[in-house]
């Protein structure tokens, strides 16, 4: 008689691993859900254009303007202006986040630093950044450096006011615990309030990089900075209208990769954070 030897395994007793079935399928379902709307965009972008309902002149079809992206991509010129702005938004968020961590620190920190900063930044965060074009274009000129000052004043205050709200989240009862141990004040800061503020710090690099993006690509398109803008600008004054919707979805294709890089990179640096854990269902 023949006998059947069963292995019995960790799944059998416990279900299955709760890291794939926390992470592995809900992040499967977001990429094919993403792939699917991208698709579904496409295809109702191409049946608008087709259909009529949109002249031809005012909206290309999908495929002329794919066809007219996949020619722009493979000449030089495109691409200088591709890293030109990506090099305005990168320094423009470097600069921002030097200047915004250290000072949402302080203002967090000492009630009444907050207190006296309290009315500059709340006159100073409200101003479009946009106003400022007049003011650099007479100063500074079409240059990088109005390009960069451009994209940090905005990028900077999303991470100010986040660096703020971190530091003063920390748990009070880690505070006292800590100061009861005799822990120094440096100590604490190191080891309680930065680790406690570093979600926040990062989800405001997050949004200010999206802000960033934006005014270094405002910055091209009205002051005539060199980037991918500058060539938009071109595109839209010889009615070049293909070019200007391939050049358009360039730039939202650098928006959405810089967004993914900052989803993935604060996803694992912060592993150790409840709000990157998902709970199994």
């Amino acid at each position: 008689m023949a006998s059947a030897t069963q292995e019995i395994t960790a799944e059998d007793l416990h279900g299955p691993d709760p890291a794939v079935s926390a992470t592995g399928t809900p992040r499967l379902t977001g990429f094919v859900v993403f792939v699917l709307s991208f698709a579904f965009a496409l295809v109702f972008w191409q049946a608008v254009s087709v259909s009529g309902v949109v002249r031809e002149q005012d909206l290309p079809s999908m495929t002329a303007t794919m066809g007219e992206l996949w020619g722009l991509v493979q000449t030089g010129s495109f691409w200088t202006a591709f890293l030109q702005t990506a090099r305005g938004w990168a320094i423009g968020l470097g600069l921002a986040t030097l200047l915004a961590v250290p000072i949402g620190i302080v203002l967090g920190l000492s009630d009444l630093a907050g207190r006296a900063f309290r009315v500059p930044v709340e006159f100073l965060r409200p101003i479009p950044s946009a106003a400022l074009i007049p003011l650099l274009f007479l100063t500074l000129g079409p240059t990088l450096q109005s390009e960069v000052f451009l994209a940090a004043f905005g990028a900077f205050w999303p991470i100010l006011v986040q660096t703020m709200y971190g530091v003063r989240d920390v748990d009070p009862v880690a505070i006292d615990t800590a100061r009861s141990f005799g822990v120094p004040k440096r100590e604490r800061l190191w080891r309680i309030t930065l680790p406690s503020a570093v979600p926040y710090i990062a989800t405001g690099m997050r949004i200010a990089s999206a802000v960033a993006l934006i005014l270094a690509f405002t910055a091209e398109l009205f002051m005539g900075t060199p980037g991918l803008g500058k060539l938009l600008n071109y595109a839209q004054s010889y009615g070049l209208t293909t070019q200007l919707y391939a050049l358009a979805l360039a730039t939202g294709a650098l928006g959405v990769g810089t967004h993914l890089l900052f989803t993935t990179v604060e996803r694992r640096a912060l592993r150790w954070h409840p709000s990157q854990r998902v709970e199994a269902v």
